[in-house]
């Protein structure tokens, strides 16, 4: 019996032993490791990073809006032209003095003119007298005078009145995160790109104003509105065209994300004017006070443009990091991390034991 107990009592300190010496392995959270001060280095991954104590001197500049050639060229060229009649269009002609040729448009009458004279696929009108004349492509100034001319060769007093009752031509189309997606007609007042978004009630919730591409001809041109401001420009100098699609990207895709000992920890959404690394701390309802280490705040960036991330760490616990954080603009995907204090990390490992330790002891009294 006596040899029995020993032989258990052995196994415990054994399982205890062993435990404690391989309690790396024990979740206890995320860390961040032994990392250099400052410097480049790889990790044992092989990915290479960068390290920087955010400072005056370290603090990276505002990203400036540099707008493409593609874009620039598109607000240029983009400006308010005067309505062209469309295949589709529906058309008011009334002749003044003559109703029984071409009555004003009215629901009930048996004149097949009556409700407005359709512009065919090919462009064309079919009026009486004269038989088919152009429409397509024309401004109604300019079919009116083409009308009138013809309309002399039978008529004494020919003054046609023209306007467009129904735009059926021009279109465009609008989908993603907004609150009615569909097809939308072009009528004679020109529509701007803001105005489009605005007849298809605007933005959802979780559309991204500032993530905009704009489908033309087969080219995608890439928008923001908050960037087109700060190019001194503004939507509503660029304007639709017929077969123009819009589609607005959501916000998931502009995200910053927050890991460790916060108060939230969530996705925390980019917005329309940007967000510093302070509102970030904001958003996640700060740090949490009861676990999280100040002193060691960190913000990884991996950079397209170069091989090596980038990783800028804060000290909080001081006053006046807060205005460097309050300068620190946060770009999409970025990865907040704050690191837990050494006793919290020392508590998750002994609460991680304890119920195992529990176990041996049990054990032990068999």
């Amino acid at each position: 019996m006596h040899y029995q107990s020993s032989k258990l009592l052995s196994i415990s300190c054994l399982l205890i032993a062993s435990m404690v010496s391989g309690c790396t392995s024990i979740n206890s959270g995320l860390q961040s490791g032994d990392l250099p001060p400052s410097g480049a280095f790889v990790a044992e991954s092989g990915l290479q990073f960068n390290i920087q104590p955010l400072s005056l001197a370290t603090l990276p500049p505002k990203q400036a809006v540099v707008p493409s050639n593609d874009l620039v060229q598109l607000i240029k060229t983009s400006g308010q032209v005067e309505y062209r009649i469309s295949k589709g269009d529906i058309l008011s002609i009334v002749l003044t003095g003559y109703p029984d040729i071409a009555p004003a448009a009215s629901e009930g009458s048996s004149n097949p003119y009556a409700s407005g004279f359709p512009v065919d696929q090919q462009g064309f009108v079919q009026f009486p007298l004269i038989g088919r004349i152009q429409a397509s492509g024309l401004s109604v100034p300019q079919f009116t005078a083409n009308l009138q001319s013809q309309l002399q060769r039978y008529l004494k007093y020919s003054d046609p009145q023209v306007k467009i009752v129904n735009y059926r031509g021009n279109k465009f189309f609008i989908d993603g995160e907004v609150k009615q997606p569909g097809e939308f007609a072009i009528a004679d007042v020109p529509v701007s790109l803001y105005g489009g978004i605005s007849m298809a009630g605007g933005a959802s919730q979780i559309g991204d104003s500032n993530n905009i591409v704009l489908n033309r001809q087969g080219k995608s041109y890439n928008i923001g509105l908050q960037s087109l401001r700060e190019m001194g420009s503004s939507a509503n100098q660029i304007y639709l065209k017929d077969g123009d699609s819009i589609h607005v990207n959501s916000q998931e895709q502009n995200k910053i994300y927050v890991l460790g000992e916060f108060g939230q920890v969530e996705p925390v959404s980019i917005l329309e004017q940007g967000i510093s690394l302070a509102q970030v701390l904001g958003e996640s309802k700060g740090l949490n006070a009861n676990t999280a280490n100040a002193a060691k705040i960190y913000v990884v960036r991996d950079n397209v443009n170069t091989a090596a991330t980038d990783i800028y760490y804060v000290d909080m616990q001081t006053i006046t990091s807060f205005a460097l954080a309050n300068r620190f603009e946060m770009h999409a995907n970025d990865i907040v991390y704050v690191d837990p204090t050494g006793l919290t990390r020392w508590n998750r490992v002994i609460s991680s034991i304890l119920p195992s330790t529990s176990a041996v002891r049990s054990l032990s009294r068999l």
